[in-house]
């Protein structure tokens, strides 16, 4: 019976911001996993990011079928800090009004 180990530090690495990324590159664990979720194929996800090579990409989908609860739970938990983010900048400064004051920006540029 062969035993698996927990290679998390082998495919994985975390940013200083918490962000799990596929190990060696700045691509998003989320990214890849939502991606294969979603019906792409490893080599469709190579086309997409020439930084991935197959053996990450492999790697990757390897671990995360294998430890499915652990990632399932940080992109769920990435995903609330995401609307989180969001809701607090909607406070400050709605985004209907942050686009306009762009576009006047821009406007004003031209002139």
């Amino acid at each position: 019976m062969a035993i698996v180990t927990d290679r998390f530090n082998e495919v994985i690495s975390v940013n200083e911001a918490g962000v799990w990324r596929v190990a060696g590159t700045r691509v998003s664990v989320d990214t890849v996993v939502n991606l294969f979720n979603d019906g792409a194929s490893p080599e469709e996800i190579a086309i997409r990011f020439d930084t991935l090579d197959l053996k990450k990409i492999y790697s990757l989908i390897t671990y995360y079928l294998h430890n499915r609860e652990r990632v399932d739970k940080y992109l769920a938990d990435s995903e609330k800090e995401k609307r989180r983010i969001l809701r607090g900048l909607d406070k400050n400064k709605p985004r209907a009004e942050f686009r306009q004051t762009l576009l006047n920006r821009r406007i004003n540029q031209t002139k």
